[in-house]
């Protein structure tokens, strides 16, 4: 049997929050947090808009999941982002100790694998889950900033 509520979904849907994120003008990075096949929060980079660095899509989707479960940790859940979490939300991925973790393109100079794993080690990570699309929305945002 077909699950319609694959990688690939909820990718879709982490994707759709990068988008809002272009409209904005901010870095096109858009992530979402699913528990039990259902997304429990959405968010994309809002670090233009607060005036805040750390205001990355993880970040804010950490915070609203958290809000949502009403408890710190992410156990049970998976985090979907278009973008390889940096550092910063590497270790705030390390602290929720979310299940999984599935993103998009590879961030090869600031992405958290390129000091090593960062994430918890029961935390499953996947990457490359429409990389092609993640990958093209960036581009097009830094290009069109030139």
């Amino acid at each position: 049997m077909i699950d319609p509520f694959d990688d690939n979904y909820f990718m879709k849907q982490a994707y759709q929050e990068a988008e809002k994120a272009f409209e904005l003008g901010e870095v096109p990075v858009g992530a979402v947090v699913v528990a039990n096949q259902r997304v429990i929060a959405r968010a994309h980079n809002l670090t233009e808009q607060l005036n805040d660095v750390t205001a990355h899509a993880e970040m804010q989707a950490i915070t609203a999941a958290a809000g949502f479960l009403g408890g710190k940790y992410l156990k049970g859940c998976t985090l979907y982002v278009t973008l390889e979490p940096c550092v910063m939300c590497g270790g705030a991925l390390y602290w929720s100790q979310l299940d999984k973790i599935v993103f998009g393109a590879r961030d090869e100079k600031r992405g958290a694998s390129t000091v090593g794993n960062l994430y918890h080690p029961k935390s499953e990570v996947v990457h490359g889950i429409m990389e092609s699309e993640c990958q093209a929305i960036i581009q097009e945002f830094f290009r069109s900033k030139r």
